[in-house]
């Protein structure tokens, strides 16, 4: 009876959505020393906003939030300081648009590499991000 009662307490747990949660992780991981791109879903199952605001990883030289962007023609990118996740909201990090980029990039496609991200309400999430090539297969 006991075990069964763990088992439950346990699945029950298991069965919660986090407050955050981050799915479909990757990086794209180009040829050369080039940068990777970091692409991500967030979800905030919380009742406030949360806001990404920074990332780490050992596969990176240097990790960072950046928004791609079209103005007047010209296509670039701005360094991010956060991105805000609304209540009860997604937010995608995705070619185009949001994304993480990883300068001196230390990684091998086919394999995962630990990033934690940073929020502002001071958690961090370890996620595994699996690393693609250039074509993001």
């Amino acid at each position: 009876m006991r075990l069964s009662l763990v088992f439950l307490v346990a699945m029950t747990v298991g069965a919660r959505a986090a407050p955050f949660d981050i799915s479909d992780a990757w990086f794209r991981s180009l040829p050369g020393k080039l940068p990777a791109g970091g692409y991500f879903t967030a979800q905030n199952n919380t009742g406030r906003e949360v806001a990404i605001t920074g990332a780490s990883s050992d596969a990176c030289g240097m990790l960072m939030i950046h928004q791609s962007s079209n103005k007047g023609g010209m296509s670039g990118m701005d360094m991010m300081q956060s991105v805000k996740v609304p209540a009860g909201g997604i937010v995608k990090f995705a070619p185009g648009g949001y994304h993480l980029m990883c300068e001196s990039p230390k990684m091998t496609i086919g394999t995962k590499v630990a990033v934690l991200l940073h929020l502002s309400d001071g958690g961090t999430i370890a996620v595994g991000f699996v690393v693609r090539g250039a074509t993001g297969k």
